[in-house]
């Protein structure tokens, strides 16, 4: 077996993973990055590429007070006191130099931010930034990054195994142009991404059903490469579904996040929600998302379906859509066209086509109409009750609690030092980036900018402590 050598090996070409490679070697080391795609990037290709950063040039150029301790203030708010803190207080603290890294190297910031993003429990002040291609515009940045730099990069080369001399990890083993190899390292940095794209990993670990959004290469790996060597899990109980997403139409189990139903922050809904067995859940216009996806966690298979008519379809246009980017003709093709989209000239074969309790909707439906008759809702105390669902066709769209992150990942300390259950630092071993897992830095919540912030904060962190 070829064996070669490096002062740090980092598996994973993904934000994190580049983000350490690139600063430790800025300071002298020798890197190696060994990635398993044919391609760079990770979940920058699909990700929105939200930052936050509190106390910035760029909000001092637009007259918004901010700092790092009001950030933080804002992250314990929203997570409420369930993140780590000593993770999150050194991202809140280091954020703006990673905007201003990102700036000086001509990062192509969207000319909207900073802003307060909705999708979420929103921040109180206007800190995340994101680029005019998403997350494209902070690998445009990385790629460029890469190619001026000293490291060295395999892709195609997934890492099958952890090296040890019985003490500490001294290196990965890996599968190269058909043979496989060994890389020794003094440091070996495991920046592998979530597991949001392996079923049986993410029914060990949440005890739930997969609907995916995840990147494809986001089988878990890092997380058993650490468990091999002894590594613990932190983030149990923490995680937190996104708010559904078409189905696939390809693959079940699978759903499409950019073609998801507008949040009814954002709009008046004219749509109820009910689930498998056909009876509503929630307030639909709660206007909290963080409230909505708590609730979906207790449903059914955490599916639901958005039930509404055709004269609430015939109403949703501009920014009253119902789904993002389809207008109302729009919709109406999809239906029996497209997996998850059911349109029926009564709710009785409403319900049939879209496998909904029988009889139970048609329950659901008349209870919903008595209360826009009424104009009140005793049942969840909904405020919007703007017409009964009385004009057929009458719709049904399937949604999905869907997995964009995962929030368990490998136990690190401060410095990122991968640890035992013990709680003992494995030399060697470090981990950055979602393979830490979402509920170190955003807790048992969806926190703006506190997934890729962090993956390039304290993977900028780490790469300078391994040269040093």
């Amino acid at each position: 077996m070829a064996v070669f050598e490096y002062d740090a090996v980092v598996v994973g070409a993904g934000p994190a993973g580049l983000s350490v490679a690139l600063h430790a070697a800025a300071g002298g080391a020798r890197v190696l990055v060994v990635e398993k795609d044919d391609r760079i990037g990770g979940t920058l290709h699909i990700s929105g590429g939200h930052l936050a950063a509190g106390g910035t040039a760029r909000q001092r150029e637009r007259g918004i007070e901010d700092s790092p301790e009001a950030h933080l203030d804002d992250i314990r708010r929203i997570a409420r006191g369930t993140a780590r803190e000593d993770l999150v207080a050194q991202v809140a603290r280091h954020a703006p130099e990673t905007i201003e890294w990102l700036a000086a190297r001509g990062f192509a910031f969207a000319p909207e931010t900073p802003r307060i993003v909705h999708g979420h429990e929103p921040y109180r002040t206007a800190r995340t930034y994101y680029g005019k291609d998403e997350g494209a515009s902070i690998l445009e940045v990385l790629r460029a990054e890469l190619a001026s730099s000293t490291v060295e990069l395999w892709t195609r080369s997934p890492v099958t195994g952890l090296v040890t001399d019985g003490h500490a990890v001294v290196g990965v083993e890996t599968y190269r142009d058909g043979a496989e190899v060994e890389v020794r390292a003094r440091s070996v940095v495991l920046a592998t991404g979530g597991y949001g794209a392996d079923a049986e990993l993410f029914a060990e670990l949440e005890g739930a059903p997969l609907v995916s959004a995840a990147a494809r290469t986001s089988t878990g790996d890092g997380l058993q490469l650490g468990r091999s060597v002894g590594a613990a899990l932190q983030g149990a109980g923490t995680h937190l579904p996104s708010f559904g997403g078409l189905p696939d139409p390809v693959s079940p189990a699978r759903a499409n996040w950019r073609e998801r139903q507008v949040l009814t922050a954002e709009r008046p809904p004219r749509e109820i929600y009910v689930d498998r067995t056909g009876r509503r859940w929630v307030a639909e216009d709660e206007p909290s998302i963080d409230a909505k996806e708590r609730a979906l966690v207790g449903i059914p298979d955490q599916t639901f379906w958005t039930v509404f008519d055709d004269a609430a379809l015939t109403l949703s246009t501009g920014s009253q859509r119902l789904l993002v980017g389809r207008d109302p003709d729009e919709v109406r093709a999809l239906a029996g066209a497209r997996p998850g989209v059911h349109a029926a000239g009564s709710l009785t074969a409403l319900a049939a086509l879209a496998g909904i309790a029988p009889g139970a909707l048609e329950t659901t439906v008349g209870r919903y109409n008595s209360f826009v008759a009424a104009g009140a809702d005793p049942d969840f105390g909904r405020r919007h009750l703007p017409a009964p669902i009385a004009t057929p066709p009458f719709y049904a769209i399937r949604n999905h609690a869907i997995t964009l992150v995962t929030f368990q990942g490998l136990d690190i300390d401060a410095s990122c030092a991968v640890r035992t259950e013990s709680g003992a630092p494995i030399p060697g071993l470090y981990a950055v980036g979602e393979v830490i897992g979402a509920g170190a830095t955003c807790g048992n919540s969806f926190c703006s900018g506190m997934l890729l912030t962090p993956a390039l904060t304290l993977g900028r962190l780490l790469g300078r402590r391994l040269a040093g």
